[in-house]
């Protein structure tokens, strides 16, 4: 079946109205509320629904439809059971504290997804924050290394890894990408400490004080929620070929969860709504109707594309980006079935090079948009929620562009790439990337000497 390009208008439309409405004066209002977001959605959504429904194969809208559903039953079934999670007490917002706690978020990532992790850090993050008047740099940060960059080493870690395991590639396999995930969380980590460093040094004397006169010891509230939080990453490790029964099993968990965690943890300390959810809920529904055309398309174009192992990352990773990196991962998958490589072990059928460029692009370049991953949009929900002035879409796109994408570059030169000259571009690029934070150092150290 092939697809006329302007089918993937719509989708188009829906990634430019998130990201410019919010920034002009007259939309920017209704941009506020999540009805106005619902009816955009779905303006856009149905008519491209029922146009493939009725002209092309409904086949595809209700597979489309499933993913959805199994994608907001996981999100918000996580969202309700870490919101009856309260990290009571106050740690000090220092960096050398908040960069612990990205940290924990990358290894975590990989064990209990990188949604779970993300649900489950973001409010301590914000609480330990909380007086801090920088604050929208960490919340960036978390997104990208928690909520994305942290998921490489289990195929628990991200969906397109966990398909790649229904598809045949070993459980362990994934352990050989510690390498790429140590060099990229590492290398993250390090900007962010530095970058932290630096907005620490310029916060206003008062924002420290009232920060270091609210620390408290620390103690968890709810902390048998985290019965339920296993049942849910269990779901999704272990009832991979039942899909409605992962969703019922995640959805009563949640439901559990919710009427069995007292009313003053979850609405009281933990400050619980629903916007949150419901904005990713409402805005996904028209992105996972319009995407289907656009994947459609990538499926049937797959077989012209110069594929290579930079090629394999960067149209996997720059697809990832807009598109859901699970078909993403899968079109790619498939494609790299039937290409044999010299002096490379197939893994599932898919030279071992390629396949690490394919893991690599869809796991990693999700943080390059908000869309990207399913918890980039959640965080930045929560953080907005909590008052956090979160960059515009546009906005977060020349964060990730300044400070991911250098990252990433370097990863492909040292560890997709098989020449010798390329990895040496690597090792120059990734000098170039840790100045700047030393530079921040610097510059941080001079700030507090003098006071500033």
């Amino acid at each position: 079946m092939t697809l006329p390009a302007w089918s993937t208008l719509p989708f188009v439309v829906l990634l430019a109205c998130i990201a410019v409405l919010p920034l002009i004066k007259r939309t920017a209002p209704l941009w506020e509320h999540n009805s106005f977001k619902l009816a955009l959605s779905l303006a856009l959504g149905v008519p491209v629904g029922l146009w493939m429904w009725f002209g092309r194969d409904p086949h595809l809208v209700t597979h489309s439809m499933a993913e959805y559903g199994q994608f907001i039953a996981l999100l918000a079934s996580l969202f309700v059971v870490t919101g009856g999670i309260y990290l009571a007490g106050d740690l000090r917002a220092t960096p050398r504290n908040n960069t612990a706690m990205l940290a924990l978020g990358a290894l975590l990532a990989s064990f209990v997804g990188t949604t779970g992790a993300a649900m489950l850090l973001v409010r301590p993050i914000l609480n330990t924050n909380a007086e801090r008047r920088h604050r929208a740099h960490t919340m960036v940060f978390a997104i990208i290394i928690v909520a994305n960059c942290g998921g490489l080493l289990t195929p628990l870690g991200d969906p397109p890894l966990y398909v790649g395991l229904m598809r045949g590639v070993p459980f362990l396999w994934t352990f050989t990408l510690f390498g790429p995930w140590l060099f990229t969380n590492g290398l993250l980590l390090f900007t962010y400490y530095a970058l932290d460093r630096l907005r620490y040094s310029q916060e206003p004397p008062e924002a420290i004080a009232a920060d270091e006169s609210a620390i408290q010891p620390l103690s968890i509230r709810g902390g048998f929620n985290a019965v339920w939080l296993a049942v849910i990453i269990a779901s999704v490790a272990l009832l991979g070929d039942w899909p409605w029964v992962k969703v019922a099993v995640q959805l009563a968990a949640a439901a559990a969860s919710y009427l069995l965690t007292p009313r003053r943890i979850r609405f009281g300390d933990n400050e619980f709504t629903w916007r949150p959810i419901a904005e990713v809920a409402y805005l996904f529904a028209g992105i996972f109707l319009t995407m289907i055309p656009a994947l459609e398309i990538l499926r049937g174009e797959a077989h012209s594309l110069p594929l290579n192992e930079y090629t394999f990352f960067g149209f996997t990773g720059g697809l990832s980006a807009v598109l859901d990196n699970t078909p993403t991962y899968l079109a790619f998958f498939d494609m790299g079935q039937e290409l044999t490589l010299a002096g490379s072990a197939t893994v599932a059928g898919v030279p071992g090079l390629y396949l690490t460029a394919i893991a690599l692009g869809a796991v990693t370049c999700g943080a390059l948009t908000y869309i990207g991953n399913g918890p980039n949009f959640m965080v930045k929900a929560v953080a907005e929620e909590r008052g956090v002035p979160m960059p515009s879409f546009g906005r977060y796109v020349l964060w990730t562009m300044n400070y991911l994408l250098p990252v990433l570059i370097a990863l492909v030169c040292l560890f997709v790439s098989p020449l010798a000259p390329v990895r040496a571009v690597g090792v120059a690029l990734t000098g170039a990337v840790a100045a700047r934070p030393v530079f921040w150092l610097v510059k941080a150290r001079r700030l507090t000497r003098a006071g500033v």
